[in-house]
C-alpha cells in the first residue's frame, strides 16, 4: 500500500498515521500541553513523549513547566494538569533527575480521587498499584501506565 500524505504533513502508510519531520514528536511534557491545548490527543502526546524520554532521557524534558489545562478543558484539564506533574515526578526519581519546582503547586493536584477505571471492582488494585507521585496528587493508575512497548 503506498503512503498517503494528509493535510497536516503526516502520513498515512498501511493504516497507521505517521508523524512528518514537521510535526515531531514532543520532546518535553510542556509541549505535551500546547499540543493538548491545541486539540491534539493528551494520551496520544504523551504516549509519544514517553517514546522520546526512554529513548534518550533527559532532566532538560521534565523541567519547562507546561501551561495549564484546566482553564480551556475543565475538569478534564485538571486531571491532565496533575497528570503532567505526577509524571514529571515519577520520571524525575526513576532517573535520577532533580524533581522540577513546578509539580509540587496546589493546582497541580485533584481535590478529589481520580481512577483510570471507572469499574468499582479495580479501584482497590489501582490505589495499591499507583506509583507514588501519581497517589499524592489524588491520581490512580496502573503501575505500569507509563510503560511502553
Amino acid at each position: 500500500m503506498s503512503a498517503q500524505e494528509n493535510a497536516d504533513g503526516s502520513t498515512l502508510a498501511a493504516g497507521a498515521v505517521v508523524r512528518s519531520r514537521q510535526n515531531p514528536r514532543p520532546k518535553t511534557l510542556a509541549e505535551v500541553a500546547q499540543l493538548a491545548a491545541a486539540g491534539d490527543s493528551f494520551d496520544r502526546c504523551l504516549a509519544n513523549f514517553l517514546d522520546e524520554f526512554y529513548g534518550a532521557p533527559a532532566a532538560t524534558a521534565l523541567s519547562p513547566t507546561p501551561e495549564l489545562l484546566a482553564p480551556q478543558l475543565g475538569e478534564l484539564g485538571r486531571v491532565q494538569d496533575a497528570y503532567l506533574a505526577a509524571t514529571a515526578e515519577h520520571l524525575a526519581c526513576a532517573h535520577g533527575f532533580p524533581i522540577p519546582a513546578w509539580v509540587g503547586t496546589e493546582d497541580r493536584k485533584l481535590r478529589r480521587p481520580w481512577f483510570a477505571s471507572q469499574m468499582a471492582s479495580l479501584r482497590a488494585v489501582l490505589i495499591l498499584e499507583s506509583p507514588a507521585a501519581f497517589r499524592s496528587r489524588n491520581l490512580f493508575i496502573s503501575e505500569n501506565a507509563l510503560t511502553r512497548a
